[in-house]
């Protein structure tokens, strides 16, 4: 016997709703405003999944002890590529909000899945990974990401002749 679903509650982490309380806590006046686009840059795949090259975008930076000599406060929040067999097994987000208490970022598989795609590369069901990740470390600012970020991976994405990009933002 199924037990019935309680409608009056998410069952979820309603980001939105946290965010908005978050902000007005805060003292902020009007509610909080995510980013939207009217046009979406989606396209149908030209080939099977199982014969395209995959590529890997991240919204988490490299922790402070794993990042290269020079890398500046700014610096981290610019985007990155890193070599697949480069990628550490931890990642910096502490600097972020999100809810810490539903979640964790321990396990790197949940916001980098790299050995989950290895997984899908191994079975067939996607061709291969591209031989880099991606970082574009959270900002919050929608012209940021869609004048500078956005084109740096569509630039680096395109050198790496990936058919399909997956983001897993944190």
């Amino acid at each position: 016997m199924s037990r019935p679903v309680d409608r009056a509650h998410r069952a979820y982490v309603s980001y939105i709703d946290k965010s908005r309380e978050y902000y007005a806590a805060h003292g902020y006046e009007r509610p909080y405003q995510w980013a939207y686009n009217d046009h979406v840059p989606f396209e149908r795949l030209k080939k099977p999944l199982a014969k395209s090259r995959v590529g890997l975008v991240t919204t988490t930076t490299l922790h402070k002890e794993d990042r290269p000599e020079g890398w500046t406060k700014s610096k981290a929040k610019e985007p990155y590529a890193l070599e697949l067999e480069q990628v550490p097994t931890r990642m910096f987000t502490d600097d972020l909000f999100w809810d810490k208490e539903a979640t964790t970022t321990e396990d790197r598989e949940s916001f980098l899945p790299i050995d989950r795609l290895r997984e899908c590369v191994a079975s067939g069901r996607i061709g291969s990974l591209g031989p880099r990740i991606f970082g574009v470390p959270t900002d919050y600012s929608q012209r940021r990401t869609n004048e500078l970020d956005a084109p740096t991976i569509v630039k680096w994405a395109q050198e790496d002749e990936l058919d399909v990009v997956l983001l897993v933002p944190l």
